[in-house]
């Protein structure tokens, strides 16, 4: 039953305040008619016994107290959801902006959505093959999984959440039954043209989703796109059986936008203004991905963060390395370096990591490998730091050797092109062709068997 009044009382851009109502519910949608005809939509976001708040999807610019309308349709903001979302491009609040026709909705879904019942839930220990050694090698994203890439400004993390959504891959799963979900939050448009050319240069965007929401886009539309995403990435992966891989660019974007609508509230603001249920709506979002134990589909979130300043301390990444399952963290000086994608890998790490082991479908010498080049490169970064104080003459044979590897593991195994896909093969022989570079006495997390199997010098 559709519900109209003519009693807004405030108006504070982005939100307006309608008295003398009844049986309002949080999250409800609203339609605000102005006085030429303009529809404008919005959400409920507080409701008492008389009065309700509604946030608006866009400015409240032309609405009057006296001459503008509000009606409640009676249910919360909407996706309309079919087989024809894939290759679309949407905005933030799922109307089409790529010129193609509206989608016939085959039903409409509540973008809320909620997180997925833990007792539903099924062990998770596919690994999803990206093409890029820093990831597969030493970082692997499992299916199902949370992983965040906390980037800086200026850093190439766009690109490298495009070099993953068009080389990813599942063994045993084809192409049609792995989809592709991006949400663009505050993006600008050269990022969002990138995306989708590339998507188009792979031939990936046939089986993509795209929603965009500008950096000119209001607080409202900002917070509503992850969210749209997240809910056509369930229709998807349970109702059609896909695992669907959801990438989130930019999660700073929107935990502004929550503080900007927080502030504009009078909420009491925690850490550096921003909410403090920050963590909290992280996850309200972030736990609607996963496996289901009675479903064949699977979600698998890739949130990515912009790190203000570079600080790893900030409230925005740290609520991201709080829901997630691990972590990509870049660093600046491995760009500056020429380093590209310039992950640090002796910071970064994922939870799920074993299970890519246990599922036994990868290389006997994964495990060893990965733990033998993480422990050597953290040692030559201490090497590294020893050299930086005392010179080159305070060093060992065994420490220059540290020295060259650290070189070598930068350039030859973390850097490599956008458009490189190594397979994991190539990832494991890469990485022998480095520790080769020391002392079989210093490879005290490989199996003699494996050294003698795999090693370059000992074939």
């Amino acid at each position: 039953m559709i519900r109209e009044y003519r009693t807004i009382i405030e108006i504070a851009d982005p939100l307006i305040t309608v008295s003398d109502v009844e049986g309002m519910t949080y999250k409800e949608l609203a339609e605000i008619e102005l006085p030429g005809g303009e529809i404008r939509k919005g959400q409920v976001i507080e409701a008492t016994e008389n009065y309700v708040t509604i946030q608006l999807f866009g400015s409240t610019a032309g609405i009057s107290l006296s001459g503008s309308k509000v009606r409640f349709p009676g249910h919360p903001l909407q996706l309309g959801v079919s087989d024809d979302i894939s290759g679309r491009v949407f905005s933030g609040l799922g109307s089409p902006i790529d010129g193609g026709p509206d989608i016939l909705a085959e039903k409409y879904l509540d973008i809320s959505g909620l997180p997925l019942n833990p007792t539903s839930r099924t062990r998770l220990n596919d690994a999803i093959h990206t093409g890029i050694s820093a990831v597969d090698g030493l970082c692997p994203l499992i299916c199902g999984q949370k992983l965040s890439i906390l980037s800086g400004g200026g850093l190439p993390h766009i690109q490298l959440a495009a070099q993953i959504a068009c080389q990813a891959k599942i063994l045993g799963v084809s192409e049609s039954d792995f989809a592709i979900v991006f949400a663009g939050v505050g993006i600008t448009f050269v990022e969002s043209e990138y995306i989708i050319q590339e998507f188009r240069r792979t031939g990936v965007i046939t089986r993509t989703t795209l929603f965009l929401t500008y950096a000119t886009a209001s607080a409202s539309e900002r917070l509503a796109t992850p969210r749209m995403a997240l809910t056509a990435a369930e229709y998807l992966a349970f109702d059609k059986d896909m695992h669907v891989l959801v990438i989130l660019t930019d999660m700073t974007n929107y935990a502004d936008a929550l503080r900007e609508v927080s502030v504009i509230r009078k909420k009491a603001p925690g850490r550096r203004g921003y909410p403090g249920n920050l963590s909290a709506d992280f996850a309200s979002m972030f736990e609607r991905g996963g496996k289901r134990s009675d479903k064949n589909g699977s979600i698998t979130l890739i949130p990515i963060v912009t790190v203000p300043e570079d600080d790893i301390t900030h409230p925005v990444p740290d609520a991201a390395v709080c829901t997630t399952d691990g972590q990509l963290v870049f660093s600046r000086s491995l760009f500056q370096n020429g380093i590209v994608p310039p992950v640090d890998v002796s910071i970064s790490g994922s939870r799920l990591k074993e299970r890519c082991v246990a599922n036994n479908k990868i290389r006997e010498d994964y495990a060893d490998v990965s733990n033998q080049l993480l422990a050597s490169y953290c040692a030559s970064k201490e090497v590294l730091e020893r050299l930086a104080i005392l010179g080159e003459n305070a060093l060992s044979p065994t420490d220059l050797l540290y020295v060259r590897f650290a070189e070598e593991f930068e350039r030859r195994y973390i850097s490599q092109d956008f458009d490189e896909n190594r397979s994991i093969n190539d990832t494991l022989t890469i990485g022998w062709e480095l520790l080769s570079i020391l002392p079989d006495e210093e490879l005290k997390h490989i199996s003699p068997e494996y050294i003698g199997k795999y090693s370059p010098e000992k074939k």
